[in-house]
């Protein structure tokens, strides 16, 4: 029976009966065909061409080709052409080469074995190069900076993690818990002090108050016109900005009656507003133009329809950046050009507008510049906002810790919270994650699936009531006892 199996399964990979007869003599099964050299082939009588049969049957297969991306579409599954890989490439203004004189103190650094960041070599050769500066007092400079960024080293085994939430956490005491102006642009609220902080912490999707800084191109930040335009373009314009819309019920029907200076001001005409009508859906054969204004009007509209249909006339978008409701426009006195405030934000429709500046809009949404510029652009972000917020309350903390704080929001790729659904949740310590939040849930789980804790934190130590292993608890000493009659030298 495991003779007909085995001769079944050799079948089935493609070899012939005459060579599966000479190999089912002296192999118990497949596997053993597989494993077999070119020797035991020949010992079992295949010829040449049997041989080569068999060696084609269990040859590695080539990986398939992989399907094509799929998404659904209105509960149909569409094709999805995918997209080609994009290649970065650093820009040259960015690219910057070691001069000769950078070159010159670093392996003057390397020589004296004092080894120090480019960065500061850069700093050192920026400060002295031009001046008349021999190279024994090059060295002494060397040697000075090397010792000042020694002392600003972390010593070994020092708690890096808790020094940065002592130092971000004690000034968040002191901010205030009210949302101000924005500082130049009173039109606009903007979310600061406490609240803010805990935004940028928890990671939100949405911030409560979601804005952008959009920079314009050499071209026209200095021309208002030309600006104010493009402030029109970002904001979103409905219906009802440009027009008064009522219900006539006795007639039943919807007027539109459009207000020609608003109009004006948008760059609209009444033909844009008719297209925008028609494209609603149920209104198409409806819309009709008067001299005046423009009418909705169907002959079997019930009362509920006609006020269904006014709601949605009010709300449907004629132009503008989808989530921006608001643009203003201010003078920026310290770089002489206008720049365009928005309320709500877009980064990635914004960015494909062509008299934009790319490289200096932002937006105070994190996620939204993690899933439009990526891991990096969204960790500066972090970063810009946590010192912003901080300075506007006249806090000083200095930046590495909320480079600490940012690093590990983004050090797996992608920007997770700092709460229980972020990085505290993901601990693999069960007394911490225990000692932060759901206490008895997070105990009960790892007892039911026999976690084991190796006390290697802070929190977990302290715990259990054991020395913890960061500073002097990091280093074990042993004492060993002079005996008796040995010389202490």
């Amino acid at each position: 029976m495991a003779k007909k199996d085995t001769a079944n399964a050799l079948r089935r990979k493609g070899i012939s009966d005459p060579a599966i007869e000479k190999l089912i003599q002296v192999f118990n099964n497949q596997d053993e065909v597989k494993a077999a050299t070119k020797e035991q082939l020949q010992n079992a009588g295949l010829d040449e061409g049997q041989m080569e049969e068999v060696s084609a049957a269990f040859a590695p297969k080539r990986p398939a080709k992989k399907p094509t991306a799929t998404k659904k579409v209105g509960g149909k599954k569409v094709e999805v052409e995918e997209r080609p890989k994009l290649t970065f490439k650093m820009p040259e203004d960015k690219l910057r080469l070691p001069t000769e004189y950078e070159l010159k103190l670093t392996k003057m650094s390397e020589d004296m074995k004092i080894p120090m960041p480019r960065k500061v070599i850069n700093t050192i050769a920026s400060r002295i190069e031009g001046i008349s500066v021999n190279d024994a007092a090059i060295k002494k400079i060397l040697k000075r900076s090397h010792e000042r960024y020694m002392e600003h080293c972390m010593d070994p085994n020092e708690s890096a993690g808790i020094i940065a939430a002592q130092s971000i956490g004690e000034p968040g005491t002191q901010m205030t818990m009210r949302t101000f102006h924005y500082a130049g642009v009173a039109e606009i609220n903007v979310t600061l002090g406490l609240p803010r902080l805990i935004e940028i912490v928890d990671a939100r999707r949405v911030p409560s108050t979601p804005m952008m800084h959009v920079h314009l191109v050499d071209e026209i930040k200095r021309d208002r016109e030309k600006v104010k335009k493009v402030a029109g373009e970002i904001e979103i314009t409905a219906i009802s900005d440009v027009a008064d819309i009522r219900a006539d019920i006795t007639n039943m029907r919807v007027v539109v009656d459009l207000d020609t200076h608003k109009m004006d001001q948008k760059e609209l005409r009444p033909e844009d507003i008719i297209k925008r009508l028609v494209k609603l859906r149920g209104l198409k054969g409806a819309v009709l133009e008067d001299e005046t204004h423009i009418v909705i009007q169907s002959e079997d509209w019930s009362f509920k329809k006609l006020q269904s249909i006014l709601d949605l006339v009010k709300d449907a978008k004629i132009k503008g950046v989808e989530g921006i409701k608001r643009a203003i426009i201010k003078w920026e006195d310290r770089s002489e050009e206008f720049v365009i405030y928005t309320e709500g934000s877009n980064l990635q429709e914004v960015l494909e507008m062509s008299a934009i500046d790319k490289r200096r809009t932002r937006t105070n949404s994190i996620q939204e510049v993690y899933e439009v510029l990526g891991v990096e652009a969204a960790r500066q972000v972090i970063v810009d906002e946590a010192c912003r917020t901080l300075d506007e309350q006249g806090l000083t903390v200095d930046i590495r810790h909320i480079m600490l704080v940012a690093d590990l929001m983004t050090a797996d790729g992608d920007v997770k919270a700092i709460g229980r659904h972020g990085i505290s949740g993901r601990k693999s310590s069960v007394l911490a994650r225990a000692a932060f939040e759901i206490t008895a849930a997070h105990l009960l789980h790892a007892a039911l699936v026999g976690e084991e804790d190796h006390l290697d934190g802070v929190a977990e130590n302290i715990i259990v009531g054991q020395p913890v292993t960061l500073g002097t608890g990091a280093v074990n000493l042993v004492y060993s006892p002079i005996r008796r009659g040995q010389n202490n030298g």
